[in-house]
């Protein structure tokens, strides 16, 4: 803690001064990277617009007494002969990409290949689906253009009329199949009928 107001007072100007000299320093620093972002975006038109506001910038963060001259003019040199170089072509620069612009290059890059796997997915799945389709609709002109078989009689059943028999005539046919064999030659065979003796007169009554 300071004993005395003189020394108060130089904390008070020190901290104000560097508040001041803080700005001044950001504003130096802020309009150099303007000037670089422009050279290393290759936009020479901006970047010679800029320079004289860069000159501008330093020549006043000297005469507040912020930077050295030395070092003022040393920037102004080197930022000069960075833009001639570039115009000359002795320096040749690769465009730099911000962190934003990649994302969003790799986002943009990303939905165009999802865009592109759904339309195949899509085509594929329709051209499946018609296939199908050609399928069914084939077996279903084969099914109408095939005649239908007629069912063959199982053994012990007659060939199936014209007319269809009532069914209690079917039954009585199916029990008469099912009857042995002696039984049908018997019921075939005719019975001869035996000759009826005549009735025997009676005699007279004695008068």
């Amino acid at each position: 803690m300071p004993n005395h107001k003189s020394a108060e007072k130089r904390i008070y100007v020190s901290q104000k001064k560097k508040a001041l000299n803080r700005s001044h320093n950001s504003e130096v620093k802020s309009t150099i990277k303007k000037f670089n972002n422009a050279i290393d975006t290759l936009n020479l038109e901006l970047a010679e617009k800029l320079l004289p506001e860069v000159f501008s910038c330093l020549d006043s963060a000297v005469h507040k007494g912020v930077l050295h001259k030395n070092n003022a003019a040393n920037r102004k040199g080197s930022l000069a002969k960075k833009l001639h170089d570039v115009k000359e072509g002795k320096l040749q620069i690769t465009i730099k990409k911000d962190n934003k612009t990649i994302a969003a290059e790799k986002a943009k890059a990303a939905k165009e290949a999802r865009a592109k796997a759904k339309a195949e997915f899509d085509e594929k799945a329709a051209a499946e689906r018609k296939k199908r389709e050609e399928e069914e609709e084939a077996k279903s002109a084969a099914k109408k253009e095939k005649p239908k078989k007629e069912k063959k009689p199982k053994k012990g059943e007659e060939p199936a009329a014209a007319e269809e028999k009532p069914l209690k005539v079917e039954k009585e046919e199916k029990t008469k199949a099912a009857k042995s064999p002696a039984k049908a030659k018997k019921e075939e065979t005719p019975t001869e009928e035996k000759p009826k003796k005549a009735p025997a007169k009676k005699p007279a009554a004695k008068k």
